[in-house]
């Protein structure tokens, strides 16, 4: 046995022949009992300069090495870690298919990244599984919101449409933040299609993040139809906005807003931002008691709408 080697053990070797590649890394990674910056510190010698941050994704889960130079890094770690030669690097898989969208891990943004705090985002994120979000393709989404009487927000529902583009999808992770953090978070209600799994309460953040997993892991191009509600409760918030970001591309994003017909918005804007590009506003009149936006092949960016209230009478 060569030295600084964990024995090996069945559970270990399964990972390394079956994966996921996250899973088997991370294994690894505990079997070797370095640090990732002691890792990062062994690959620097060997002329390899890789982050621990970069470490910590993929052992995570949150991307996986797809360029050459990556790759190439990923066949000097086996060493570094004492695995078979080629193991870590088979359970990548074949590269993702190229096109408008973004092809690699490397190139797509955090998922914390549209958000105001995004290190508060990325810390809750942290506490579930998010290995499979860059595996699924959003095909369709639409969100409706509620708003009462009073002007206030009653509650929010979602179904989309999703796509597996690998075999084991079995999961969806809602982030849910509200801007008034002395409320209560909405309760998730109405599912279908999904059951709740691992949650992050964090009131104090206004930050609510859950696993929505799916009846049982998909296969690859295999899709799924999900919905879920998010209901406020008293004291209510006051609505005048709401939107969607994206960190991934939808092919189809519908947003409605429905208020209540006694008391309607005196001016409303709908707005997008893409990755990259300037803020896109539209004043938008609503029609009988509500308004609508569809975007198409968005993101990653943000979508939403923001309206005013007409002046009281004093």
């Amino acid at each position: 046995m060569k030295p600084g080697r964990a024995e090996p053990r069945p559970e270990f070797e399964r990972l390394l022949r079956d994966g996921p590649f996250a899973d088997a890394l991370r294994e690894a990674i505990r079997a070797r009992g370095l640090s990732l910056e002691r890792l990062r510190d062994h690959l620097r010698a060997r002329g390899v300069s890789i982050t621990a941050a970069t470490l910590s994704y993929w052992q995570s889960g949150r991307s996986r090495p797809e360029r050459r130079d990556s790759v190439l890094a990923l066949r000097h770690l086996e060493q570094v870690l004492a695995v078979p030669p080629g193991s870590l690097t088979a359970l990548l898989g074949p590269p993702r298919a190229r096109g408008r969208w973004p092809a690699r891990a490397d190139d797509l943004p955090e998922i914390g990244r549209f958000w105001p705090d995004r290190t508060r985002i990325d810390a809750a994120v942290s506490e579930v599984d998010t290995r499979w979000d860059e595996r699924l393709t959003r095909i369709s989404q639409h969100d409706v919101v509620f708003v009462g009487p009073e002007q206030e927000e009653l509650a929010f529902r979602s179904r989309q449409v999703l796509r597996a583009e690998a075999d084991g999808p079995d999961r969806w992770v809602m982030i849910v933040h509200i801007d008034e953090h002395d409320r209560p978070l909405p309760r998730v209600t109405s599912l279908r299609g999904c059951r709740p799994g691992r949650s992050v309460h964090r009131p104090e953040d206004g930050l609510l993040v859950m696993e929505l997993l799916f009846e049982r892991p998909l296969a690859k191009g295999e899709t799924v139809i999900t919905e879920h509600a998010l209901e406020n409760s008293a004291p209510f918030p006051h609505a005048t906005n709401y939107e969607r970001k994206f960190r991934l591309p939808a092919r189809e994003y519908v947003l409605e807003v429905r208020f209540s017909p006694d008391v309607l918005p005196a001016r409303c804007r709908r707005y997008s931002e893409q990755d990259g590009q300037p803020a896109e506003w539209t004043e938008v009149l609503p029609r009988a008691d509500s308004v609508h936006g569809v975007a198409l092949n968005f993101g990653p960016g943000r979508f939403g709408f923001e309206w005013d209230w007409p002046a009281l009478n004093c």
